[in-house]
């Protein structure tokens, strides 16, 4: 357990821990139900892919933030979408021997005190692999000042996803991840 944070982060089974998962998306990312109960369905496929990590930040027995991500597989959707805008940027060879992170999310409330990047960083330990690759929101944020912070690099900007009108940064890093500075 953190002394800081009393937020403790353990391994949990992705597919049990759904509802909550998606709980604290829906409030960190803004999700409507009807968005819930799609990526409810996503998030129960990705639980039976070879190589899935999830961790959950537990505090107090509740869920107040997870990740989970899983080895790059050029056949998933996201790589079919993003392929494109990584080629077009000379960095094709990012999809193989990655580790993805797929979803990572924080509760507000417990935002800015670290835990996305202890998220993060066990994750990508815990992946056995060389490199790591994400997408995020295409603008200045805590998260991707979190993830250059961390090593990540813009690998491809505005990046467009299917039923979304946001743009996407798609980011790469070598593995281990940099410490992150003192707050």
């Amino acid at each position: 357990m953190d002394q800081l944070t009393g937020v403790t982060i353990e391994a949990i089974d992705l597919a049990a821990w759904a509802p909550q998962a998606l709980d604290v998306q829906a409030v960190a990312f803004g999700l409507t139900p009807e968005e819930v109960a799609v990526r409810l369905h996503i998030v129960g496929r990705h639980a039976q892919q070879p190589g899935v990590i999830a961790l959950g930040a537990m505090s107090g027995g509740r869920l107040v933030g997870f990740g989970y991500g899983m080895p790059n597989q050029r056949e998933h959707w996201w790589s079919t979408v993003i392929e494109p805008y990584l080629t077009a940027k000379g960095h094709g060879d990012w999809l193989d021997g990655v580790f993805a992170i797929t979803e990572l999310h924080v509760l507000p409330d417990y935002q800015g005190q670290g835990i996305g990047s202890r998220l993060i960083r066990s994750l990508c330990e815990r992946s056995g692999l060389d490199r790591s690759i994400l997408s995020a929101i295409d603008a200045e944020t805590p998260a991707r000042r979190l993830y250059r912070a961390l090593g990540y690099r813009d690998l491809a900007r505005a990046v467009r996803f299917p039923a979304t009108d946001r743009l996407y940064a798609v980011m790469g890093a070598p593995l281990p991840l940099r410490e992150p500075t003192a707050r």
